[in-house]
């Protein structure tokens, strides 16, 4: 019989790591059905929450914010991009990559939730695509639109949304509530509101950690 968990997704479309976490994430379920299965909801979280429309370049966000130095920036990139080709993620940084505010986009993805939890995830992989493969502004809302097409959503509906103010509260609402739980850093990977993984894992550690969660919550269920 098939176990399936309810799994909460915090992350940022801006973060390399969320990035790779996810791909992780997908290939250990991949590697588990049919004996165990997943309904992934992504959940908002701000890494930047008061970046400029504008956004920054990486390297000096990034020396600014952590202290790191343009070489160690660098080699830090080189190292998210070999993570992201073992879970088939391509990253295209250079030296002008931008940061870029990233409320609309979870505005997005909200609104995707109310079609489908697939449209949300494929909506999610479009924006991390997006930013990280094709280097676009992940605040424009032309770029935002187009990446809802891309992932089989209807552009004027996603436009439409994003030149209102809708699911702000809701999105707001959700950062708060996973603020107030704690989490200070993403991923953090949520499963059944019970257990945490954090970070973005290997495959393989994704793999152990969801088959004893839900060996354990079928024992919980049987109890």
């Amino acid at each position: 019989m098939t176990r399936t968990l309810k799994i909460d997704f915090v992350s940022d479309i801006v973060c390399p790591w969320c990035a790779i976490g996810l791909g992780g994430l997908e290939r250990a379920l991949e590697r588990l059905r049919p004996e165990i299965d997943a309904e992934i909801h992504f959940q908002p979280f701000e890494l930047n929450p008061h970046m400029a429309a504008e956004g920054e370049n990486v390297t000096e966000h990034v020396g600014r914010k952590y202290g790191s130095t343009p070489e160690q920036s660098a080699r830090s990139r080189e190292m998210i991009a070999a993570r992201g080709a073992e879970v088939g993620f391509t990253f295209n940084y250079g030296p002008d990559s931008r940061i870029w505010n990233t409320f609309d986009a979870h505005r997005l993805l909200h609104w995707a939730a109310t079609l489908g939890l697939e449209a949300q995830a494929r909506l999610k992989r479009s924006l991390l695509k997006a930013n990280f493969t094709d280097q676009k502004d992940a605040s424009d809302h032309v770029i935002l639109a187009d990446a809802a097409a891309e992932a089989g959503l209807d552009p004027a509906a996603a436009a439409e949304v994003l030149s209102s103010d809708r699911y702000a509260r809701e999105v707001r609402e959700r950062e708060l509530f996973y603020q107030r739980a704690g989490v200070t850093g993403v991923p953090a990977v949520i499963i059944d509101d019970r257990y945490l993984i954090s970070g973005g894992q290997p495959v393989e550690v994704f793999e152990q950690a969801l088959r004893r969660i839900a060996a354990e919550t079928a024992v919980a269920a049987r109890a």
